[in-house]
């Protein structure tokens, strides 16, 4: 439904519109019908339309009349006209003396999603737009391997539309948090379906010999979105969910999803095309996080720590990494921003070789937040840093 209003602003339309619905909701109790008339000189005083016209003033009552009708007819215990349920277009004028037009349309509350960790999160908002309300369950800055959700979060989740994770024992809580759940209409979606999985360590073990206690449970690697083409089909199974939730705006989603699956198409192309020639492919990272974007462009990885980031490498791992620096002239150690990197500086120094940053993507600081930073760009950044250090 819309309305053409000429001099009404948004933040009137809302409170006015609550107002009269009030009105009519109180009306209804005492008479069949409300005064028109006292209606309308109530709300056009309140409006202050000065120097309005009594057929700018009938239209302004007409849109009020047409957005508390739509409340109304759900009972008035129902809820007001609230400011996410409104979209506004602005016509230009475009010199034919034809004046601007704010147009008003009601539309359906957005889908609440859950995301379960950063990549979750980014690839949900460029698919969902406009249309959902994404949250990101591991706070900004927090590394997602061993966190687990808090009481909150399972009650964001039994209010949720669509739960988003990536699979793969990446969530090693997801399983049994979903069968708890008492939202049965929950639609859950495991962005990492339909990838060809690197296998993983069966176990991993901390430096004092025990086990890691998610460990046991990671038998894939599980950061398949580092290999943009991977990346394309957590976006697709994403879209499918927003689509199997919200048909009515199938082509919106669709629109979004060969957006972004172009742009990724282009950062392959652009991964390929810069990592074919660089002088050395070792890869030795901070942990085994970068195993499908090596497999990807023909690059080798060596992980000085396990598939989990809080892992930590025994005597044995440290000089085997050492070894193996040494003899293929490594000159450049990465680390990651989530993780300390006391780790890679003591094997660069050890050998020689500088330290710098590779990204996971699996979460992202407040400030690289703040500044704008996405998949795209931090992924841009990361075949920078590693064209730099691979041709050394």
């Amino acid at each position: 439904m819309q309305i053409n209003l000429d001099d009404v602003k948004k933040g009137a339309i809302l409170i006015n519109a609550n107002y009269l619905h009030l009105l009519m909701c109180r009306a209804e109790d005492t008479k069949p019908a409300v005064d028109r008339q006292v209606l309308l000189q109530m709300l056009c005083d309140n409006l202050q339309l000065k120097g309005a016209d009594r057929m700018k003033k009938k239209s302004v009552f007409m849109g009020m009349i047409a957005i508390s009708a739509l409340v109304w007819m759900t009972g008035c215990a129902g809820r007001a006209v609230e400011s996410s349920d409104i979209e506004t277009e602005q016509e230009e004028k475009d010199g034919s003396g034809e004046t601007e037009t704010d147009v008003i349309s009601i539309d359906g509350d957005k889908l609440k999603v859950m995301a379960s960790f950063y990549p979750m999160y980014d690839f949900a908002q460029k698919i969902g737009g406009d249309r959902v309300e994404v949250t990101n369950m591991v706070p900004a800055g927090t590394e997602p391997h061993d966190w687990e959700p808090a009481a909150s979060d399972i009650k964001k989740l039994e209010e949720a539309d669509i739960f988003i994770y990536n699979g793969a024992g990446m969530e090693h809580w997801a399983a049994d948090v979903l069968t708890s759940l008492d939202n049965k209409n929950l639609i859950a979606v495991e962005a990492s379906t339909g990838i060809d999985l690197l296998e993983g360590s069966e176990h991993e073990e901390e430096e004092n010999g025990e086990k890691d206690e998610h460990a046991e449970e990671i038998t894939y690697d599980p950061h398949v979105w580092l290999a943009p083409e991977n990346a394309k089909k957590e976006m697709e199974n994403i879209k499918d969910a927003l689509v199997s939730a919200d048909p009515d705006h199938q082509e919106y989603y669709e629109k979004n999803y060969q957006t972004y699956a172009k742009k990724l198409d282009d950062l392959d192309a652009e991964y390929q095309e810069k990592l074919s020639d660089v002088k050395t492919r070792d890869v030795i990272a901070a942990h085994q996080a970068f195993g499908y974007l090596c497999q990807a462009y023909g690059l080798n990885q060596s992980g000085i720590e396990g598939l989990s980031a809080d892992s930590e490498p025994d005597a044995a791992r440290m000089k085997e990494i050492v070894d193996f620096a040494k003899k293929h002239q490594v000159k450049t150690i990465f680390f990651e921003e989530l993780v300390s990197p006391k780790i890679s500086e003591t094997i660069a120094k050890e050998i020689g070789a500088q330290t710098k940053m590779l990204n996971p993507l699996e979460g992202l600081s407040d400030e690289e937040l703040k500044a704008g930073a996405d998949y795209f760009s931090v992924m841009e950044s990361n075949l920078e840093t590693l064209v730099e250090a691979l041709n050394q």
